[in-house]
């Protein structure tokens, strides 16, 4: 789900000065989000996390740790990334965990949530021996979700993310002080309304022994029409039900939705049926989800084909023949050279990101908020050869 939003603090000088492709954050956006989560969090006393899994660009930590209350990870790395950079709580949880990667996780975590009773059995104990301050959570599956998409729906038939109610009782619960569902995607607080229901139905009974309870992600609270007052009520009305919890939220692409952009360049244009326009980027390499989803990015200035005077296919640089953007209509006919920007392309890029076909990672920058621009990495063959031995 995207937008076309303008960031229009881009001009023809911020352009000129960036290396292509490019990421760009702009840190006034990225401040915005996060001052509209820290509100949520202070009228509904909640504890929001950065999920790293959407957004992990470390080198605005010192913006987020301002705001946020620690991270969730999804492993070992995103562990000692959130630690190392936020220096805030660490939320540790993975479908499963790998034997070798466990103290590590323990000494770096606050929360340790595990996926199946079979896994919290076999390694509860060594955990919290190796971290005796370490509090342990389990992820409960409440077989209901308003996902779009079974890809995206955690709840789908045959999911192996989180426990079902009819595996779990109360002597695996005496092991635990908290539960974790996720079941959203990209959706409303009306959606989460239908989760909770859900969610207290069958694991309710639990609730007055334990903790905290972990609300996952998929809460696109930054979104501007995303009923955030809907929001803040349902969160009091729950901690209001159990006084005793802690309730934690980990919106992922709320976070880096609409703060920034990536910015490549035409480097050729053929014609086969229609005119099509090949940029130093790539969908598959650098922007996954527009193939994997699939969904449509926005490009500044374009239309859909055939709203404006002349029309493009955005193609990447890659040998892959569905490396493809979109079909796009644009006021001005293109040239090589051509800058292209891709809006809202800060989540979920460069955490999937690949040198496919050896084509080079974006650079990264950031327009700061006092305007000035800062190109913080830049990528090239040593960084390609690193990742294969």
């Amino acid at each position: 789900m995207k937008s076309n939003l303008q960031l229009s603090r881009i001009d023809d000088s911020i352009l000129e000065a960036l290396p292509s492709p490019c990421w760009l954050l702009e840190e006034s956006l990225l401040e915005r989000n996060l001052k509209i989560l820290r509100d949520i969090a202070d009228r509904s006393d909640t504890k929001i996390l950065l999920a790293l899994k959407g957004y992990a660009m470390w080198h605005s930590f010192d913006l987020v740790g301002e705001y946020l209350d620690g991270c969730c990870a999804s492993g070992l790395h995103e562990a000692l990334l959130g630690a190392q950079e936020l220096k805030k709580e660490v939320h540790t949880y993975s479908p499963a965990y790998r034997e070798e990667d466990l103290d590590a996780i323990a000494r770096t975590s606050d929360h340790m949530l595990f996926n199946s009773p079979s896994q919290l059995s076999r390694f509860a104990e060594r955990v919290t021996r190796v971290n005796p301050s370490l509090s342990i959570g389990l992820r409960v599956n409440p077989e209901y979700s308003e996902a779009p998409k079974d890809i995206y729906n955690p709840c789908a038939p045959y999911s192996r993310l989180g426990t079902l109610q009819k595996d779990l009782d109360v002597e695996t619960v005496r092991k635990i002080d908290g539960l974790h569902f996720h079941a959203l995607c990209e959706q409303d607080s009306s959606a989460l309304a239908g989760v909770l229901e859900a969610f207290e139905e069958k694991f309710g009974r639990y609730l007055p022994s334990l903790k905290w309870v972990n609300f996952g992600g998929g809460h696109h609270i930054t979104r501007v029409d995303y009923d955030r007052e809907g929001l803040v009520n349902l969160l009091r009305a729950f901690k209001k039900r159990y006084e005793n919890l802690e309730v934690y939220l980990e919106p992922g692409e709320a976070v880096g939705w609409q703060t920034g952009s990536l910015i490549a360049t035409v480097l050729d244009i053929v014609h086969n049926g229609m005119d099509i326009a090949i940029l130093d980027t790539s969908a598959e390499a650098h922007m996954p989800d527009t193939i994997i989803m699939p969904y449509r990015a926005d490009v500044r200035h374009a239309a859909k084909a055939g709203k404006k005077s002349h029309t493009y296919r955005l193609a990447g640089n890659t040998c892959l023949a569905g490396d493809i953007m979109g079909d796009y209509s644009f006021d001005r006919a293109l040239k090589v050279g051509d800058r292209i920007i891709f809006e809202d392309q800060m989540h979920y890029t460069m955490v999937k990101a690949s040198t496919f076909n050896g084509i080079p990672l974006p650079s990264i920058a950031v327009l700061r908020k006092n305007g000035e621009i800062e190109v913080l990495r830049r990528f090239g063959y040593e960084d390609f050869k690193s990742r294969l031995g």
